[in-house]
């Protein structure tokens, strides 16, 4: 009889334990699609084009990226986490709904496909995107990125049509400790020399 008192009296506590927290959580806001666009048209099209597509090789196409990591990149440029100075500042206008807002509006954007531009060097691109460098043990970057560049929602971020200029400046940039708020890619880009960051990046820029 004790036992079946201590019992109840135990799952009794763990409900109302649950319930506490049930009823503590925050809701997650459905994000305002229309509050997403017109934020983005103040604050972003001009480096980004209006419709995330960018057209200047030095600014990355924010079309269908998945939100996730767009919402973790603004906040890191505002953090500081992610350095640089143009994009720190313009996250630091942006509120936590408007990154949300703005990040699912450009997933909901087709992005524009791109185009591989150096064929003497796209071969290596492949093979380095699609298999790795085993002697080194660079991983493929597609086990990640997924074979087309589509990547993995809320982890790895979409590459597919990126501009090579912009991939060859981020693959530098974590190589060199320049940029650091992704353990896992500085390791990568480590073991990557110039001219297989160049490769890869242009490769990249055709996938689809």
């Amino acid at each position: 009889m004790k036992l079946s008192a201590h019992f109840l009296f135990a799952a009794a506590m763990a409900f109302s334990v649950a319930s506490a927290h049930a009823t503590t959580a925050a809701p997650v806001a459905k994000p305002d699609l229309a509050k997403g666009e017109a934020s983005f048209a103040a604050v972003c099209a001009a480096c980004h084009a209006a419709d995330g597509n960018s057209g200047v090789p030095a600014n990355p196409k924010l079309a269908q990226q998945h939100p996730e990591y767009l919402i973790k990149q603004l906040q890191e440029f505002k953090s500081g986490k992610r350095a640089n100075a143009v994009m720190s500042g313009f996250a630091a206008t942006l509120s936590d709904a408007d990154m949300r807002n703005i990040a699912y509006w450009l997933a909901g954007k087709s992005a524009k496909p791109g185009f591989a531009k150096d064929k003497e060097l796209v071969s290596l691109g492949e093979r380095i995107y699609r298999g790795g460098i085993a002697d080194r043990q660079v991983a493929a970057c597609a086990g990640c990125h997924s074979p087309n560049g589509a990547g993995i929602p809320a982890q790895y971020p979409r590459l597919g049509g990126q501009h090579a200029d912009y991939t060859t400046a981020q693959l530098t940039a974590f190589r060199d400790g320049v940029r650091k708020n992704s353990v896992q890619m500085t390791q990568v880009a480590a073991k990557l020399n110039d001219r297989e960051i160049r490769a890869v990046s242009d490769y990249i820029a055709g996938l689809r």
